[in-house]
């Protein structure tokens, strides 16, 4: 088994199962059988909507030809311990816990076979912040240590010459902790802000009377930047790849679903969500939510080659080749066949 991320994510995580069967905490089900149901991770998050809408529509279960055994993830490092574990085959995840995957398993665990999403993050505070120099003495919270949100946080403060140290000293005390978490402590005020993905950030400004004080696209080339990818198993991948050829058509009819229908794929969206969560987003959540994302199946690769030269800046990361950490082969087969543009790792 491949070494843990820092700070243990399974113990963390906040995972919850659903479709037939449970996975176990160590190896899961055996997964070696041609017809086994592919194991899916992905966040109860509107980034990964394409994972929602996929399953709630049965967009997957109809390539796969079965419902895909599905568990949902608070942040990208627990995602990443389940999928060395064993217990998923593949999940959708940010870009820099996919990074950490590859860099801690030697680029022997997983590859990156799609993108889903771009946008969708923003850092929000409180109303009497107005400057990053504001945020000195703050506490700003991200989902969990060394994920994408996290990275993002730290890299930028650093730009602005404030420090925010792993062990919670610096200029500004960085606060890991779940989304639903940090809804509660900004309303109560433990926390000053938050780096989040939607709809945490619309829900923080709608529900909790923050402020965005920097929309992360504004950081990036034209506004893009990868929030969410897919990446698969090697093993898993070597043995089943016509399951993975099905998943990534999912991936594209959900994606085509999301940006032709809008309005179903928020209310889908938001069903799957209460599900999980037991409680709707309401309208106007969902509403600006939507508005920050672009759903994709391009991974918008040059950012996620500069976010890990970020978290290699910050300490996050040691020194890595991310040669061959694409695989966008089978991808652009199915985009071709659909008579799309083919995307690159480049």
């Amino acid at each position: 088994m491949f070494r843990r991320f820092r700070g243990r994510a399974a113990a963390a995580a906040m995972i919850l199962l659903a479709g037939s069967g449970a996975l176990t905490a160590c190896g899961g089900d055996d997964s070696s059988g041609k017809n086994a149901p592919l194991r899916l991770g992905y966040f109860p998050n509107i980034t990964h909507a394409t994972a929602l809408v996929g399953v709630e529509k049965g967009i997957f279960a109809k390539h796969l030809g079965t419902a895909p055994k599905t568990a949902t993830f608070n942040a990208g490092p627990a995602a990443v311990e389940a999928l060395f574990s064993g217990a998923i085959d593949a999940t959708f995840v940010g870009p820099n816990p996919s990074i950490n995957a590859w860099s801690q398993s030697h680029g022997k665990a997983i590859k990156i076979y799609s993108g889903a999403a771009s946008g969708g993050v923003s850092l929000i505070v409180k109303p009497t912040i107005k400057a990053a120099a504001d945020l000195k003495g703050k506490k700003i919270a991200t989902p969990q240590l060394g994920n994408t949100q996290d990275v993002a946080l730290r890299y930028w403060l650093k730009q602005q010459g404030l420090t925010a140290n792993k062990d919670g000293s610096g200029d500004v005390k960085v606060v890991p902790q779940d989304n639903a978490q940090t809804l509660q402590t900004f309303a109560q005020g433990s926390i000053d802000g938050a780096w989040v993905p939607e709809p945490y950030a619309s829900r923080l400004i709608i529900e909790g009377k923050g402020k965005k004080l920097l929309d992360e696209s504004s950081l990036w080339p034209g506004g893009k930047f990868v929030i969410t990818n897919l990446i698969v198993s090697q093993k898993y991948a070597k043995a089943h790849p016509d399951k993975v050829k099905q998943l990534l058509e999912g991936v594209v009819e959900a994606t085509d679903y999301i940006n032709n229908n809008k309005a179903d794929a928020e209310k889908t969206a938001n069903a799957a969500l209460t599900k999980l969560s037991g409680k709707p987003l309401k309208q106007d959540v969902l509403d600006a939510a939507f508005k920050q994302i672009q759903f994709t199946e391009d991974p918008v690769s040059s950012s996620l080659f500069a976010g890990a030269q970020h978290a290699e800046q910050i300490g996050l990361l040691a020194k890595t080749d991310l040669t061959g950490i694409y695989d966008l082969g089978p991808l652009n087969e199915v985009l071709k066949a659909s008579g799309k543009a083919q995307v690159s790792d480049k």
